[in-house]
């Protein structure tokens, strides 16, 4: 009887936990998340052929209205306004700066020439703001320390001025 048990016990052992332990399952899916149905082939190489255009018009520098037409709307849009105004008011267009994400983006199209020195600009821009940072945090400190240093000794002269003289 205890044999069978144990043989039992065993092929349990080898048939889940080992098997779990071997080759481990990826936890399930939340019970809100619904299956979608797998792509046939024709599927899978239309989007394999548009993630390979969309890769490939991504290393130009000028990515174009069917890539990015919102970018394109609001250029034309503050062109329109300019034509519309008569040539003696001053236009209010600000010429937008490009963020340092897509400085940065810009300069890795460009190759590690010119990503180098944008990263190095990054850095010192971060590491100039940190050392401000500190000194600013320094100075109070400082100042801070200085303040009650003075409290001490307005109380101590308090204390000598009101102690019985002998």
């Amino acid at each position: 009887m205890k044999l069978k048990v144990v043989c039992k016990k065993v092929y349990d052992y080898i048939r889940y936990d080992l098997k779990e332990i071997a080759f481990p399952s990826s936890l399930p899916d939340p019970p809100h998340i619904k299956k979608r149905r797998k792509l046939t082939w024709h599927e899978r190489f239309l989007v394999l052929k548009e993630a390979s255009r969309l890769y490939a018009a991504s290393w130009v520098r000028d990515i174009g209205p069917e890539l990015r037409p919102n970018d394109y709307k609001k250029h034309e849009e503050s062109e329109s306004e300019s034509e519309d105004k008569p040539s003696g008011a001053k236009s209010k267009t600000k010429e937008k700066e490009p963020s340092t994400l897509e400085d940065l983006a810009v300069a890795a199209r460009g190759g590690m020439e010119t990503l180098r020195p944008a990263l190095q600009r990054v850095y010192m821009t971060r590491a100039s703001a940190y050392r401000d940072g500190l000194k600013s945090f320094i100075q109070g400190y400082q100042e801070g320390v200085q303040q009650v240093r003075e409290k001490k000794e307005e109380s101590k002269s308090q204390q000598d001025g009101n102690a019985p003289k002998n």
